[in-house]
């Protein structure tokens, strides 16, 4: 058997999806492991879920800069996943913009899961686009990230019909669901691929 796939996240909220991919390695549907949990919120709950799993966790501190991911910042962090042997790194509900030096040192090796059918309703709190736009659909996206606000190659896409009594929060609620199911589903692909 190959060694797994050793996988950093960063996040920035409860890390609803970095828990989807950990389940799906305990039950042996993806074969991976995750070495480095990182979050831009000391109050992310994602720092909690992976510390209960044993998992490296820690703070990026961007300085009080809201949104902005400082070049130093991201240099310091593209050097410690390297330096925790990490092969591939997933965004999950990450909100600051990855640039260079990360892109330079992890070529086509970070993913994204956005909360659309993209290119529809990049950005923050897509599903209430998706709402008030009207849609009929709506779904969630895993793509490799490129330097703009989910712009990057898509991979993988799940559809969501968006009901006639939705509101924002069920809608969000029905797209998690998916989101769940997806990303696992994509980084064990890209898995196999790595290591072929």
């Amino acid at each position: 058997m190959s060694q797994p796939l050793k996988l950093g996240v960063l996040g920035s909220g409860s890390g609803s999806n970095m828990q989807a991919i950990l389940d799906a390695i305990d039950s042996g549907e993806l074969h991976a492991e995750i070495v480095l949990v990182l979050s831009d919120n000391p109050e992310g709950y994602i720092l909690e879920r992976a510390r209960k799993a044993g998992i490296v966790a820690e703070v990026i501190d961007c300085g009080g800069y809201k949104t902005k991911f400082p070049e130093e910042k991201q240099a310091a962090v593209a050097a410690q996943l390297k330096e925790a042997g990490v092969e591939l790194v997933c965004l999950a509900g990450f909100m600051r913009l990855v640039k260079q030096p990360m892109l330079d040192v992890f070529p086509e090796r970070i993913l994204n899961i956005h909360p659309s059918l993209l290119p529809a309703y990049p950005g923050l709190m897509a599903w209430k686009q998706a709402v008030d736009d009207g849609a009929q659909e709506s779904g969630c996206t895993v793509h490799y990230v490129d330097a703009g606000m989910d712009t990057g190659p898509i991979i993988k896409q799940a559809k969501v019909p968006v009901l006639a009594d939705d509101t924002a929060d069920s809608l969000h609620q029905r797209i998690q669901v998916e989101e769940h199911k997806l990303y696992p589903e994509v980084v064990a692909a890209i898995g196999q691929k790595l290591r072929q």
